[in-house]
């Protein structure tokens, strides 16, 4: 987008480069984690752990914007960590290797909104949604090289990969598309956080969960006990349920 003029080029000083350092970190270790639980446990279940995330969201936000949770937004995260729970005890594909993997993407990916909420709003030198996302993409990228090539060498290549059986132009055309689309979802995703707190945009976040355990059980055939339904069912309501009393203010306290 800045080499062809798509997008006004930024001036980024140094102090918000050092800024942004720990929000490519967090981004790294969250795409990172989420793909380690989605190779160790079915689709569906990664993004019905991931349903958690207004409840590290808040816990985030309390720490480090200073946003204390009203009783009814507490309250609201109890079916969703109940039927997390529920749905874990009945998964077919369980194993703690996966589950951990989604709960430690929950922590880096809401840490990373909140801390990132911190950077756009700090109005010293604040950074549209567009070029942070961006920078943090690039350094991303820069951090994940090393650890690339630590763990596949030079080894992956086309002959590599067609000598483990794989389809080299399926593979290539693959990743393009999974690259651009989730690179879009980012992105779409960093211009509603300028615009919302980030628990509200957990929220919104979940919405998308609903989509993808759906679509994830249908074309996977992945087999779900009526107990799995029943806690995902629980822990998407619970979503719900948070996003109606989000909107109930905290009355002030009186002198």
């Amino acid at each position: 987008m800045w080499a062809f003029n798509l997008y006004k080029r930024p001036k980024v000083s140094r102090s918000q480069l050092v800024a942004i350092i720990p929000l490519a970190l967090v981004h790294s270790l969250g795409n990172l984690f989420t793909n380690m639980s989605l190779g160790k446990v079915a689709v569906s279940f990664t993004h019905t752990i991931k349903a958690m995330e207004p409840f590290f969201s808040v816990l985030l936000s309390l720490l480090f914007l200073g946003e204390t949770p009203t009783v009814w937004v507490v309250g609201s995260l109890v079916p969703i960590v109940g039927g997390v729970a529920l749905a874990s005890l009945t998964e077919a594909s369980f194993n703690w290797a996966g589950f951990w993997s989604a709960m430690a993407s929950n922590l880096t990916n809401q840490s990373r909104n909140v801390l990132s909420k911190k950077v756009m709003v700090k109005k010293e030198e604040s950074i549209d949604n567009i070029t942070l996302f961006s920078i943090i993409t690039i350094m991303s990228f820069i951090m994940c090289l090393p650890l690339t090539l630590f763990m596949e060498g030079v080894k992956f290549t086309p002959a590599y990969m067609q000598a483990a059986g794989l389809n080299v132009k399926e593979v290539c055309l693959r990743s393009l598309l999974a690259a651009l689309c989730y690179h879009a979802y980012q992105q779409v995703s960093y211009m509603i956080l300028q615009r919302v707190s980030p628990v509200t945009h957990s929220v919104g976040n979940c919405v998308k969960r609903v989509v993808v355990i759906v679509t994830s059980v249908l074309f996977f055939q992945t087999p779900v006990s009526p107990i799995n339904s029943l806690g995902t069912g629980v822990a998407l309501a619970g979503v719900f349920l948070y996003s109606r009393v989000k909107r109930i203010k905290p009355k002030p306290k009186v002198a």
